[in-house]
C-alpha cells in the first residue's frame, strides 16, 4: 500500500577493512508508491546502500529491515519481493530478448502457466515486442536497460531497486525509462533509484544523498534546492571566452561552483544575494568578451544545492592545462578535424550517411544522438578506427586513408569504455602509452612524471589500473591520452557514470586544453556536458539532422508551450521532428 515503509535503516555501518567506513550510521526510511532517489559522488556508499537491501551483504552495526524482514536473519523471505537491476548490464548478451525472458521467469519461479501473460504484458510495457529474437548483445543502450528492467519485474514485485539505470543511455530513452517507473510507483511500488543524473534526482519524490558514508539529506529535493535560492547567477553577453569568463569567476572566493550553459556561464555563491540591494559584481574579465557581460539571477537547480552541501567544486584551475605547451596554428587555418561525406556500410545496412563537417582549431565539438544512431561509427571513422565506406577524413592535415599513422600520432583517445590494462599499474599504463605514441626514453620518463603529479596519483601510481577508484580511472585514461600532447582529443562518453563533482574536474581540464589551442571531439549522453560544445552535430539514424551552438539547437524548437527550452527538449524535439517528416515522404 501507498506510503507503507519497504526499507528501514537503523543506524547502518558497513566497513570494509581498515579506514572509514562504507556507510557510517545511516538511519532512513523508503515507503511504497514512490521514487527515492539515491545520489552522492563516487564512493559514498550508493551500491552498498542497496546490496544491504537485497541482502547480499549484511550491516556491521545497526539493522537493515526490508519488506518487514530482517536482512541479517530472514534474507531468504525478502527475495521473492525485490526486483533488483545491477549496475552493469546483468542479462546474457549471447541470449535472445526472449530467451532471457524465459531464464529469469525460471529463475524467479514464475509458474509456466503464467509466463505467456506475463511476457506479453512486459514486452508491451518496454515496447520491445518486435525485438523478441534479437541477440540481447546487439540491443541498443536503451533497449538494454529497457530488458534489465522487464526481467527485474518478472513477479511484480513491491519494491524495485535499479543502480544507476541510465548511464550510457540516450535522453529520449532515459525519458521513456523514466515514464515507465512513474507508472509503476502509480500502482504503489516502491523504487530505490541510485544515478548520476542530478536532473534525475530533482524529479524524485524524495532523495537520500550520501557523500563519504553519510548521509547529508533526507527529504524532497525541492526542500534542499530552497538553500541555493538567490544564490544562483548566469554571466550574460558573453559571445566569446566563456572558457576564460568561467575559470575567472571560478576564481573568486565568493564563488562555489560554475558551468558553462551555452553562451552563459553559470554560478553560485557562498552567501545568498540578494539583486537589488547588494548585486554581485563581476571580476576583471578578459578584454576579448566586451562591455556587454552582466550577470542575472537565475532559479536554482537541484545540482546547484547538490553542490553547494558538498562544499562546492573543484575550482577552476586545471594543473594539466598549465603544464601543456601551446598548440602551434597551422598554416592557412586549416580544420584539425575534417569530415567529407562520410559513409559506413555493414553489407545492407548503412550505420552513417554522408556526414559532413569541419572543426577549426581551439574548438569544441559534440556528436550527440540517440543509441545506435551512428555517432560512435562517424566517431571511430575518424579516429582511424574504422575504414569509411565512402567519404573522407582528416585529422591535423593528414588524410585518413593514406597516411592513418600520422594521424593518430596527432590525436589523444578516450574511450567509451575503460580501456586500460587493468593488470598494469597506474605507471605502466603511462609508460606503455607514452611508448606507443612514439616518445624517446627520457621524454616518456619525463611525461609519466608529469601525469603522475598533475593528477595527484601519489601511492595510487603503483596500483593497478582496475582496483582504481572510477575517478582515478577516468583521470588515468584522460593521462594517456594526452601523453605526446596531441592537437586533437577524441573523447567517447568520457565522464559516463561519473558523479559531477569528478565531471567538473574533468571538463576543467578540458577547457584549459582548448584554451592552449587543442581542437576536441566529443560524444555524451548528458546534456549539460554538452553546454560545454562550441558546436553540435545532431545525428539520427545515420545521417545529420541538426548542426549548431547549443543555444541555436534550443532556439530551433522554442514554441509557445517550450519557451525556455533545455537541451534535453531540443534533442528530442528534433529527433521527433526528423521521425514526422519521414513520415510525411512515406
Amino acid at each position: 500500500m501507498s506510503g507503507d515503509t519497504l526499507i528501514r535503516f537503523n543506524r547502518v555501518t558497513k566497513r570494509f577493512g581498515e579506514g572509514p567506513p562504507a556507510l557510517d550510521a545511516i538511519s532512513a526510511d523508503v515507503t511504497a508508491g514512490r521514487i527515492t532517489g539515491l545520489v552522492g559522488p563516487d564512493g559514498a556508499g550508493k551500491t552498498t546502500f542497496i546490496r544491504l537491501v537485497t541482502g547480499l551483504m549484511v550491516p556491521d552495526e545497526g539493522g537493515v529491515s526490508v519488506l518487514g524482514h530482517d536482512t541479517a536473519t530472514d534474507a531468504a523471505s525478502i527475495f521473492p519481493g525485490i526486483g533488483y537491476m545491477p549496475q552493469r548490464f546483468g542479462l546474457y548478451e549471447d541470449l535472445s530478448v526472449q530467451e532471457n525472458l524465459n531464464l529469469y521467469a525460471e529463475l524467479r519461479g514464475l509458474p509456466a502457466g503464467e509466463r505467456p501473460a506475463v511476457f506479453d504484458r512486459l514486452l508491451r510495457f518496454t515496447d520491445l515486442q518486435r525485438f523478441t529474437g534479437r541477440l540481447a548483445g546487439r540491443l541498443s543502450g536503451g533497449m538494454k536497460q529497457k530488458l534489465g528492467l522487464a526481467c527485474a519485474l518478472m513477479r511484480t514485485p513491491p519494491l524495485l531497486l535499479l543502480d544507476e539505470p541510465s548511464v550510457g543511455v540516450d535522453p529520449i530513452s532515459r525519458r521513456e525509462l523514466w515514464a515507465m517507473v512513474k507508472e509503476l510507483t502509480g500502482g504503489g511500488m516502491g523504487v530505490v533509484w541510485s544515478t548520476a543524473y542530478l536532473d534525475e534526482a530533482q524529479r524524485c519524490d524524495s532523495v537520500l544523498l550520501l557523500n563519504q558514508g553519510r548521509l547529508l539529506f533526507d527529504g524532497d529535493p525541492r526542500s534542499l534546492m530552497k538553500r541555493a535560492e538567490g544564490r544562483v547567477f548566469q554571466v550574460r553577453g558573453l559571445d566569446w571566452k566563456r572558457r576564460a569568463v568561467l575559470a575567472r569567476m571560478l576564481a573568486q572566493p565568493d564563488v562555489i561552483d560554475g558551468v558553462i550553459q551555452g553562451r552563459h556561464v553559470r554560478v553560485v555563491y557562498k552567501e545568498r544575494v540578494d539583486g537589488a540591494e547588494n548585486p554581485p559584481v563581476l571580476p576583471p574579465l578578459p578584454e576579448e568578451v566586451g562591455t556587454q557581460a552582466h550577470l542575472a539571477p537565475v532559479p536554482p537547480r537541484f545540482e546547484d544545492a547538490f553542490m553547494d552541501i558538498l562544499g562546492g567544486g573543484p575550482g577552476g584551475r586545471s594543473a594539466l592545462a598549465e603544464r601543456i605547451a601551446p598548440v602551434e596554428q597551422s598554416a592557412g587555418g586549416e580544420p584539425v578535424i575534417e569530415a567529407r561525406g562520410l559513409t559506413k556500410r555493414f553489407g545492407d545496412f548503412t550505420a552513417a550517411r554522408d556526414i559532413t563537417f569541419s572543426i577549426p582549431r581551439g574548438e569544441i565539438f559534440g556528436l550527440l544522438g540517440p543509441n545506435g544512431a551512428g555517432k560512435s561509427t562517424t566517431f571511430k571513422m575518424l579516429c582511424g578506427l574504422l575504414a569509411p565506406t565512402e567519404g573522407a577524413g582528416r585529422v591535423a592535415g593528414f588524410d585518413l586513408r593514406r597516411a592513418a599513422a600520422q594521424a593518430r600520432q596527432r590525436l589523444g583517445y578516450m574511450a567509451q569504455k575503460f580501456s586500460l590494462y587493468g593488470d598494469l599499474s597506474a605507471r605502466q599504463n603511462l609508460d606503455f602509452f607514452s611508448g606507443v605514441y612514439g616518445l624517446g626514453r627520457r621524454r616518456r620518463r619525463e611525461q609519466v612524471e608529469l601525469m603522475i603529479r598533475t593528477f595527484d596519483f601519489g601511492r595510487l601510481s603503483d596500483t593497478a589500473a582496475k582496483d582504481l577508484p572510477l575517478g582515478f580511472k577516468q583521470r588515468l585514461a584522460l593521462a594517456c591520452a594526452i601523453m605526446h600532447e596531441p592537437e586533437a582529443l577524441f573523447l567517447d562518453e568520457p565522464t559516463s557514470g561519473v558523479d559531477p563533482i569528478t565531471r567538473r574536474e574533468f571538463w576543467t581540464h578540458i577547457n584549459g586544453l582548448v584554451e592552449k589551442g587543442v581542437t576536441v571531439l566529443v560524444t555524451t549522453h548528458f546534456m549539460d556536458e554538452a553546454e560545454y560544445c562550441d558546436r553540435i552535430a545532431l545525428i539520427y539514424r545515420g545521417r545529420t539532422i541538426a548542426t549548431g551552438s547549443p543555444d541555436e539547437l534550443k532556439e530551433r524548437v522554442q514554441r509557445p508551450d517550450l519557451p525556455d527550452p533545455t537541451l534535453e527538449d531540443a534533442f528530442i524535439a528534433l529527433v521527433e521532428e526528423s521521425d514526422l517528416s519521414e513520415q510525411e515522404v512515406a
